[in-house]
This record gives structure tokens, C-alpha cells and sequence, in this order.
């Protein structure tokens, strides 16, 4: 059986992801940094529960401790840090969001990375964003284009990065990052126009691949995302 653990899974696109990976027959930890809603997710959906906050060395070891071996990564757990005008962003507000997005990821990364590679299938996908493209930022014929914000499209740059560095250095894994779309979710106060089923599609694709799948890849549910 395929064990997969996918971070920030109480709800909205990580909930799902889990909901879909559990239908195809995966072992499911569902990890939340917030213990209470992350059992109860993960008793409504019939996976397991790991506590994991991103941006603690302690809590990301220990987890990868109770977990042992994995197959699949998803790397969902991130913060928008708020519709703040430019002018208006702090050095503090950068940091706390490149605290999840990014340094998180590396954190929840490296931690699981031996086991990923025991496994005879190794799969990371890193939800993203198309907010974290320079082409779509820069296409005025994609709503991406409308949004100024400092602190999430720079976070996602930076993901998208990171998952370009490590399909090269760990090639004997799938590593790809994922944007799920304009998604209605608690993130966006559901002002997006794609539901959670269609925005968790990709994901799920990803999260399925196989030692033949691409790496190094930036896709949504339509194909390839431009960087």
C-alpha cells in the first residue's frame, strides 16, 4: 500500500487530496498543525493523524519519527499572509509567510526525505500557485496578472524554485510542483471561481505519478504552467 501524508490537510484542497488519494487506496496521514480539527478530520475521513507545524524543527522530526516510511509527499501547508498593500508590508510579514511557504517546505523536505528514499516509488508534489509565475503575473489576459502582493507570489516563486533544485537532486524521485487553480477556499474567503473537487485535481494526478511521470514540472489540471 502507497503511504502518503499531506500537510495542512484538515481542510479545504489538503482535505480533499486526502479524500481522493484515500478512494484510490492510499494510507493517508492527514497532518494539522492544530491537533483538535486535524483528528477530527482525519476520523471523518478514515485516515491517520500526524501533528506537524511547519515551522518547527521539533515537530516536523517528530512527525517524520511516528510516520516511518512514506511513498508520497504532499507539501500543501501555507498562509496567504493577507491582502496587505505593498506600501504596507513589513520585513515581519515576509517573514512570516516564507517562514510556512517556503522554509517550511524544506523543513518537512529534508525531514522525510530518508524515507522517500526507501520507498520503490518516491513521489513530492508542492502545491503552488499561479501567483508565484512570472509569466502569468506578467500576462495581462490572466487574472494573476491583477493581483499586487508582495509576500504569497514571491513565497511561490520560491517554491516552485525549490522544486525545480530538488528534481534535480533527487533524481530518483518525482518532484513537482502544482498549482491547484483559483480555488474557493477558506484561503481566499471562498471568492474563488473553481471548486475544491476541480482544484485538487491536479494534485491528485501528481501525487499518482509513477517512475515514469515527469519531474521538475510546474502543471495545473489544464497541463503545463509557465514559469
Amino acid at each position: 500500500m502507497t503511504t502518503t501524508l499531506i500537510t495542512g490537510a484538515n481542510k479545504s484542497l489538503g482535505y480533499e487530496t486526502a479524500r481522493r488519494l484515500l478512494a484510490e487506496g492510499h494510507d493517508v496521514w492527514v497532518a494539522a498543525r492544530d491537533e483538535a480539527r486535524g483528528r477530527a478530520a482525519a476520523e471523518e475521513l478514515g485516515a491517520r493523524f500526524v501533528r506537524i507545524d511547519v515551522t518547527d524543527d521539533a515537530s516536523v522530526a517528530a512527525a517524520a519519527e511516528t510516520v516511518g516510511e512514506l511513498d508520497v509527499l504532499v507539501n500543501n501547508a501555507g498562509i496567504s499572509g493577507g491582502m496587505v498593500p505593498v506600501g504596507e508590508v513589513t520585513p515581519e510579514v515576509i517573514e512570516t509567510v516564507f517562514a510556512t511557504n517556503v522554509v517550511g517546505v524544506v523543513r518537512v523536505t529534508q525531514a522525510f526525505v530518508p524515507a522517500l528514499e526507501r520507498s520503490s516509488n518516491p513521489v513530492i508534489v508542492n502545491v503552488t500557485s499561479g501567483m508565484g509565475s512570472h509569466a502569468l503575473t506578467s500576462d495581462p489576459e490572466r487574472v494573476e496578472s491583477t493581483i499586487v502582493s508582495l509576500q504569497y507570489p514571491a513565497s511561490k516563486a520560491a517554491v516552485n524554485m525549490l522544486t525545480a533544485q530538488y528534481a534535480k537532486a533527487l533524481p530518483q524521485m518525482r518532484v513537482n510542483c502544482v498549482d491547484p487553480g483559483y480555488t474557493a477556499t477558506d484561503f481566499n474567503g471562498h471568492s474563488g471561481h473553481k471548486t475544491v473537487e476541480q482544484g485538487a485535481e491536479a494534485i491528485v494526478r501528481m501525487a499518482l505519478l509513477d517512475g515514469t511521470g515527469p519531474t521538475g514540472a510546474y502543471v495545473d489540471d489544464q497541463g503545463t504552467v509557465p514559469w
